[in-house]
């Protein structure tokens, strides 16, 4: 079993400035500044390599308000039941899910994203995270995007 997923705030002071560029690319292609990624990380003068390495790992904070969205991608076993657990554990600990996606099953397992309000959600996050990879049949839950 692989260890826990650490997070951490830095200051931007500190951060690499290839990091902050990944900032910058997706910001650029949420706000529809570029047509595409490669488009993107050409203003920035990264790769797209680079980029792809990256975005799911970093995230801008805000640092005058806490989260009150986060998207999870959450790797499930295709079993009977797993995806209702899942939702029971979010909505036990105060969250709401906003849009589920669920991918087909292949080779017994299904990617399903989850964008959920976190802004009254019992405890951190974190804790969270914690609860639903403990849950049968849950293989990963990563942490993709946070606002």
């Amino acid at each position: 079993m692989m260890g826990q997923q650490k997070y951490y705030m830095i200051s931007d002071k500190v951060l690499p400035e290839i990091f902050k560029k990944v900032l910058t690319v997706k910001e650029t292609l949420i706000n529809g500044n570029a047509k595409d990624v490669l488009e993107a990380v050409k203003k920035e003068g990264i790769s797209r390599s680079t980029y792809y390495k990256y975005k799911d790992d970093i995230f801008l904070m805000d640092e005058t308000i806490y989260s009150k969205k986060i998207t999870l991608v959450v790797l499930l076993s295709h079993e009977a039941g797993t995806l209702s657990k899942v939702l029971d554990c979010i909505a036990y600990n105060k969250g709401n899910v906003i849009t589920i996606n669920q991918d087909i099953p292949i080779n017994m397992s299904a990617n399903v994203t989850i964008t959920l309000d976190v802004s009254h959600i019992d405890g951190e996050i974190k804790g969270l995270l914690i609860k639903l990879r403990s849950l049968d049949n849950v293989i990963s839950v990563k942490l993709l995007a946070m606002e």
